[in-house]
């Protein structure tokens, strides 16, 4: 009966976003409250019936109900009831249908904090997040029920795909999702915007802190996914451009150019157009990492293996959206006022600057993820874009944004002085010479790319702090005063220093690990021993282990340090039977910001010896550090006042009330 009352409440979710689709536009531009109003109740209800329905697919997961079809093809009785809980998204349907209570949510969201908007606008944006759910929902009703039943029930379940039966599937799809969907609500501020023909820098107040929440979850899921498949594929890398990496990468390239965009239509009335297109395409590449998971279009462990049928209906409402926003905004960009000016040295020119890039990385990204898709239509050929392309096209991108990244929060708004700028960056470019210069003696000048990197971490580092330092003055006023200063400032400031700081400590990572890990391969009988990065790696041997749906075969490995026990570490093969599929468990002993990482190959013939592979990783951890760092930033930023929804409004309501007293 649960699995009914699922299924009823998505058909009654879609029936009230068909309403909110219609009724809050149509008041909108009749100027109707009543009708206007009717976008809170709806988006609040399809939320509610949406949560309905994901708790009963949940409730069939728990209970094992094989009758369900999803239920049956990505669950098992004996699996561990977390993996039975995250197998509900661990499937197309079952993640579909959390994809759409996500976008329900956002809209809720801005139907119930989103009391100081305008309330044409604000109908406006329910109607298109509304669009968009009905599209969704219509999708999952015709192509991926998650609700099918099996007659008669089968008695056991096929299980879950082994690769995702890990507490990373717990946090990372989840994060994922609240980012890509949450950049929605940016695209119906847009879409709204256009509609109404007017923007403003209130409109870059308002559509700020919702973007600033999808950028914080997307940067959390994509580093929780970096870090999943590093130690649960066995296959020792933390990026690989993985086509369905790239899918999530995109929009958080675009995402952050979006911010800092916002950023100057909001100070400065400038940008609004290149804003308004910012927040079309980031959500527009959201939507085609969507396309790309789902169509079948793509190989990939992250993606899933769908039928033709839903890849055309995905793409139908890729094309609508994306193109029906384009030509929208096609349509009204003449009519919209261009925004101040400020000359190219500026706080604002600092911005475009880094706007620029960070759209042309995306659209390297795009062509490298996109061109092999093509080319096989075309010709029928198929060819690969692997990591060498990346690298050589992404990278050399990113080294000037990053380089001038210190300067932007030095600049003056309008017009800036560069050399003023420069000045008060002596500090860290000293650090960066001195840096550069022990780098290439320690490596004997072996390894001058990675010397320039720490020399560019160095950068980032310091100089994310020198505005902190810049703004307490401590060289004038004393360190007391000083201390008092930083007390005052605004937690954005705050955010934007800690976020900045954290991109210097993941390109820490990220040199340290390229230039200096070790990688060793080797047949390993008991009793070997191999020394990797300060250890000394002794083989024990192979024993089997039965865990509560598979069977594994767990090597020991006895670690000492300088002559010291160090304790040992552990890495298995297993076998999952109801999916015949094995998975590698690696080994990981992290010490400090490094890690040593064992991953159990085949054994030999005579079982007298395995194939080991052995990776020393110096400073790997840094990269998700530095990445959690960032999104820390964000969230302080969230925090900060100025940056809540509405905030200003009520601010000014304070204020006059206090001026009548």
């Amino acid at each position: 009966m649960i699995v009914e009352i699922g299924l009823y409440a998505l058909i009654l979710a879609l029936s009230l976003s068909l309403v909110q689709s219609l009724l809050p536009v149509i008041g909108a531009r009749t100027g109707d409250a009543r009708l206007m109003e009717t976008g809170t109740v709806t988006a609040t209800g399809g939320f509610v019936l949406l949560a309905l329905s994901f708790s009963a697919l949940t409730t069939a997961y728990v209970t094992s109900d094989f009758s369900v079809a999803n239920v049956f093809e990505n669950s098992h009785s004996l699996k561990p009831m977390l993996y039975k809980v995250t197998g509900v998204w661990g499937n197309h349907e079952g993640s579909m249908l959390l994809w759409v209570m996500i976008l329900a949510f956002f809209g809720a969201l801005v139907a119930l904090f989103g009391r100081d908007l305008p309330a044409t606008l604000k109908a406006n944006v329910l109607s298109v997040q509304a669009w968009i759910t009905s599209a969704f929902l219509l999708f999952i009703l015709f192509t991926s029920n998650p609700f099918a039943r099996l007659a008669p029930a089968p008695m056991e379940g096929r299980d879950l795909n082994p690769i995702l039966q890990d507490i990373g599937l717990a946090i990372h799809p989840p994060l994922l999702y609240l980012g890509y969907v949450g950049f929605s609500i940016a695209f119906s501020f847009a879409v709204a915007a256009l509609i109404d023909g007017r923007i403003d820098a209130a409109w870059a107040r308002w559509v700020r802190p919702w973007t600033l929440v999808a950028w914080i979850f997307l940067t959390a899921g994509i580093a929780m996914g970096s870090y999943w498949a590093y130690y649960e594929l066995g296959w020792g890398g933390w990026w690989f451009w993985d086509p369905v990496e790239n899918a999530s990468f995109m929009p958080w390239l675009s995402g952050t150019a979006l911010l800092h965009s916002a950023v100057v239509m909001e100070k400065r009335s400038a940008l609004k157009i290149w804003t308004i297109l910012l927040a079309i395409l980031t959500f527009s590449l959201s939507l085609l990492g969507t396309f790309l998971v789902r169509s079948g279009v793509l190989t990939s462990v992250h993606a899933f293996a769908t039928d033709p049928e839903r890849g055309i209906f995905i793409l139908m409402i890729l094309c609508l959206f994306i193109g029906g926003s384009l030509a929208l905004f096609a349509m009204r960009a003449s009519t919209l006022e261009a925004g101040g000016l400020f000359a190219p040295i500026s706080r604002e020119g600092a911005l475009v600057f880094n706007n620029l890039f960070l759209t042309t990385a995306a659209a390297t990204v795009l062509i490298g993820t996109l061109y092999p898709l093509v080319l096989e239509v075309i010709t029928g050929e198929k060819i690969s874009v692997g990591a060498p392309f990346f690298d050589l096209t992404f990278g050399p991108l990113m080294v000037p944004l990053l380089f001038a990244l210190p300067f932007g929060p030095l600049l003056a708004w309008k017009r800036g002085d560069l050399l003023a700028a420069a000045q008060r960056l002596y500090f860290a470019i000293g650090a960066v010479m001195l840096t550069v210069i022990v780098a290439v003696a320690v490596t004997s000048g072996t390894k001058i790319l990675a010397s320039l990197g720490f020399g560019l971490a160095v950068w980032l580092l310091i100089g994310s702090l020198t505005d902190l330092y810049g703004r307490a003055n401590f060289a004038k006023v004393g360190w007391r005063k000083g201390l008092s200063r930083l007390k005052g400032l605004p937690r954005s400031a705050y955010g934007t220093v800690l976020a900045h700081f954290g991109v210097g400590v993941l390109v820490l990572g990220v040199v340290t690990v390229s230039s200096f890990e070790t990688e060793d391969v080797l047949s390993m009988a008991p009793g070997d021993s191999v020394d990797v990065g300060g250890y000394t790696v002794r083989y024990e041997g192979i024993a089997p282990r039965r865990g509560p749906n598979y069977e594994e075969q767990v090597g020991t490995f006895a670690l000492s340090r300088d002559g010291r026990d160090a304790g040992t570490m552990e890495s298995a093969k297993r076998f999952y039977p109801a999916r015949q599929a094995p998975t590698t468990e690696a080994g990981i002993r992290t010490r400090w910001f490094s890690q040593l990482y064992i991953s159990l190959g085949d054994p030999a013939d005579d079982g007298s010896s395995t194939v080991v592979r052995i990776w020393y990783k110096p400073f790997i951890t840094l990269i998700w550090i530095g990445s959690i760092l960032m999104a820390l930033g964000g969230v302080i930023s969230l925090a900060d006042r100025r940056l809540r929804v509405g905030a200003p409004e009520r601010s000014r309501q304070r204020t006059a009330a206090m001026a009548k007293v």
